[in-house]
């Protein structure tokens, strides 16, 4: 059920108009940074990943508005808790699709944001491997906040609130993961969100 669940909600990303909304806006924040910087590369590429990351954390909430309202207000969420599939399945689900929908495109997307921002090579891959660690758990909080917010008029600007607080740990770790253990803390923050996110969104789905 999980996978039927998954693929349910990838086909759902695939058809929305704004599927490329995150990839694009990514690129279009790794393009218009240097403008407002100026021409100082060493500067350029010393603050280049902690900008990437906030545009991912970003890029991740744009569909937040998307992620669980329509489903509860189209009577979804009811057919599968009357068919007693978990809420925690169904939040799990949601969260490994978006992942999919939002972070794996931004990966693709990177090396040419690298490029625009001025990341060396050697940095470049450093930062994939962080934001391959990261990005689950920005995820796993944009699904965490759409249940929180589906009932609520406006919910998107809500949802940013909450997230941001508790995505700094996940933004910190993946900006300076050149730090030796940086790394280990990523991934550590990122298991830890993720294994409670479901949980907590689950929660919220059934108070819906």
């Amino acid at each position: 059920m999980l996978w039927r669940l998954i693929a349910r909600d990838l086909t759902l990303i695939a058809r929305s108009p704004a599927v490329w909304t995150p990839v694009v806006f990514f690129i279009l924040v790794a393009a218009l940074f240097p403008f407002a910087v100026g021409p100082d590369g060493k500067l350029l590429a010393r603050i280049a990943p902690g900008v990437l990351w906030v545009a991912a954390l970003l890029a991740a909430l744009l569909p937040v508005e998307t992620l669980v309202a329509p489903d509860r207000d189209d009577g979804t969420l009811d057919q599968l808790a009357a068919r007693g599939i978990a809420m925690e399945v169904v939040a799990l689900a949601r969260i490994v699709a978006h992942w999919l929908g939002f972070a794996l495109p931004l990966l693709l997307a990177l090396p040419v944001a690298g490029v625009l921002v001025g990341i060396e090579a050697a940095a470049g891959w450093r930062l994939a491997l962080a934001l391959l660690i990261g990005t689950p758990a920005l995820a796993a909080l944009a699904v965490v906040a759409a249940a929180l917010t589906a009932s609520l008029p406006g919910g998107g600007a809500l949802a940013g609130l909450i997230v941001l607080p508790l995505a700094l740990p996940v933004l910190i770790f993946g900006a300076g993961a050149a730090a030796p253990g940086a790394l280990k803390l990523l991934a550590a923050a990122s298991l830890v969100i993720v294994a409670l996110a479901p949980f907590a969104a689950g929660a919220a789905l059934r108070q819906d």
